[in-house]
């Protein structure tokens, strides 16, 4: 097994109008991940860059082949604060 970094396993934010209304409403990021992350990897890696705590993580492949991950926050942090340092928001 391939034992890859956190900033191998998030590839970058996945930004359109449903992923920002999300960020607000939902306390959820949307990412482009590694094909081969588990949701376990990604949780860790998300954990691991931004310091914050992951309640759930739920992944899809998209249209294009791509891996998407929806990565809910913990109650306590905020998805918009991570978006601003980010430049999403």
């Amino acid at each position: 097994m391939v034992r890859l970094s956190p900033h191998q396993i998030l590839k970058h934010p996945l930004i359109t109008e449903k992923t920002v209304s999300v960020i607000e409403k939902e306390n959820k990021l949307v990412f482009i991940v590694d094909r081969r992350a588990t949701k376990h990897d990604i949780e860790r890696a998300f954990e691991e860059i931004y310091k914050v705590k992951v309640e759930k993580v739920n992944v899809a492949i998209t249209p294009k082949g791509e891996k998407k991950a929806v990565i809910k926050l913990k109650p306590g942090y905020k998805a918009s604060d991570i978006a601003i340092r980010l430049g999403i928001l």
